[in-house]
């Protein structure tokens, strides 16, 4: 049950090239970058209309709107995924109008990997259903059509929801403005109903056309998050809408527009009207597609940490970690590490950023000497081979990092003491867990509320250290070379998920800059 040396490093970003539309500038895609986002007061008159013809934060008295050249915003239809052809091409094929819309055309634009892919239809959802063998229509409040090709869902909406749910009035002026063209007047009352302008966007794959209609070429050209209608109405409307500009800004790192982060700030507390389920959707999308540092700082800086996770912004509290500070800390190293490794087209299961969160929890209760957390990341790689967890850690000459408060200095401890010390801090794991399950702390009113962190994703975190109390598994093979199978990462296998734990903590505790530096 070898292990192919000690080579945890992990493996480089896939290259984000910057966009091919010339006055599109290069972005900083950094956490620091993302903690930059402006949080001004906000003087002056707060909207409430929701169907303003103006976007959002300008009320003006006609929207502004652009058609443009999908080529010349760099776009490349070749890098739409077969799922998402398919059912593009059958709608088409029916005579129906069909967009790509959301946040895949401002990735598409940005040359990123987009999570997933939605389209948007003038066919009503009854008629997409009939067209395909496995597709149902999902959601009360904005049901939309999964559709089920090879394996992938695609989301289609339809323009005769946004129809039905605008409120606002469609005067003869208004078709005017938009050259007397109706289908321009529906696809603008259907991105009105769109969180952010850079998710506004309606991409046409046939005539090769972007249509904007709130101005979110501007708003990726100036790297800007902002609301489509009045920040504080959007936010009072849907606050998940809140969690999703930390989500957006994190992964590209953006910035806010001033009022959409004042009222992210200031309407922090009603994410708590969400149920959990929700809550856990959301953190998982920021901690588990590769932006998860930024998104802890973004978190932070808004104070929705401790609201979301109490017990790590306890950790911040006892840091001197400041709302603006650019330093780092270990649990921001840990996740930083773990950003190398995914991305939006390759996450983790959420047991896997729920583990590295009690293990670190628990390493901050008690400061380890680097050989205890050595052995017992290695334990866990190997599935509970605790001899060879030790022998490797004995043999280990990679320097550690000594700047976090979390590692003791080195004890020189024997075998059974160093195999007692890693039986300890798996208690201490799975300890941390069920406080993070169970119970969690708001630090105002220093009340105990239950945590959204369910009793059946906790026990399968739990699972991944299991092995190191109970050994080697009948059967158990050890897999050989560094390559991660995405697909099974995903589904949470624990051999996966176990080999990717091992990887994130033993280069933040023997980074490899360090090594580099030595030996230049």
């Amino acid at each position: 049950m070898a292990i192919s040396g000690l080579n945890f490093a992990c493996r480089p970003h896939v290259t984000i090239r910057p966009p091919l539309l010339h006055f599109i500038r290069k972005f900083r895609f950094s956490s620091v970058a993302a903690i930059e986002a402006l949080d001004e007061p906000v003087n002056g008159k707060l909207y409430n209309s929701a169907t303003s013809q103006g976007t959002g934060e300008e009320n003006s008295t006609m929207p502004e709107w652009k058609k443009l050249n999908s080529k010349d915003l760099g776009i490349r239809t070749s890098r739409i995924p077969e799922p998402t052809r398919k059912v593009l091409n059958v709608l088409k094929d029916r005579g129906y109008e069909v967009y790509l819309v959301g946040g895949c055309v401002r990735d598409l634009i940005l040359n990123r990997i987009p999570k997933d892919f939605d389209i948007l239809t003038s066919a009503e959802l009854e008629k997409v259903v009939g067209m395909f063998s496995f597709c149902s229509i999902v959601g009360r409040r904005f049901p939309i059509c999964h559709v089920n090709i090879d394996g992938t869902i695609v989301e289609v909406s339809s323009f005769s929801t946004s129809r039905e749910k605008f409120t606002g009035d469609v005067n003869h002026e208004l078709v005017r403005h938009f050259g007397n063209d109706e289908k321009n007047v529906d696809r603008w009352r259907n991105c009105l109903q769109r969180d952010f302008t850079i998710n506004g966007l309606m991409f046409d794959p046939y005539s090769k056309e972007v249509y904007d209609y709130t101005r979110g070429i501007e708003d990726i050209r100036k790297a800007k998050v902002r609301t489509v209608i009045p920040a504080s109405t959007s936010f009072q409307e849907d606050c998940a809408r809140i969690l999703r500009a930390v989500r957006i800004a994190a992964r590209l790192g953006f910035r806010f527009s001033n009022k959409t982060a004042y009222f992210v700030k200031s309407l922090s507390p009603s994410i708590l009207r969400l149920d959990k389920a929700r809550l856990l959707m959301e953190v998982n999308y920021m901690l588990a597609y590769g932006s998860a540092e930024a998104s802890l700082r973004l978190l932070w800086r808004f104070k929705l940490l401790e609201l979301l996770l109490p017990i790590q912004a306890r950790y911040f509290v006892r840091q001197g970690f400041g709302r603006h500070d650019t330093r780092s800390n270990m649990l921001l190293a840990v996740f930083s590490n773990l950003d190398k490794l995914l991305g939006p087209d390759r996450p983790c299961h959420s047991s896997l950023w729920v583990g590295i969160l009690a293990f670190h929890e628990a390493l901050s209760e008690h400061p380890r000497d680097t050989s205890v957390i050595a052995a017992f990341s290695l334990a866990v790689h190997n599935g509970g081979d605790m001899s060879e967890a030790v022998d490797i850690t004995k043999r280990i000459t990679r320097p550690h990092d000594i700047s976090f408060p979390e590692l003791s200095e080195p004890q020189n401890l024997d075998s059974q003491e160093l195999i007692n010390e890693v039986m300890h801090l798996a208690d201490s794991v799975k300890d941390a867990l069920t406080k993070m399950t169970y119970r969690c702390y708001n630090l105002r009113a220093q009340n105990s509320d239950p945590a959204f962190i369910s009793p059946p994703l906790s026990s399968k975190a739990c699972r991944i250290f299991d092995c190191v109390r109970d050994g080697v598994g009948k059967g158990f093979v050890s897999k050989q070379g560094s390559e991660i199978n995405y697909r099974l990462l995903a589904w949470g296998s624990l051999e996966e998920v176990r080999r990717v734990f091992a990887r994130t903590v033993f280069d933040t505790v023997y980074p490899l800059r360090l090594t580099q530096t030595r030996t230049t």
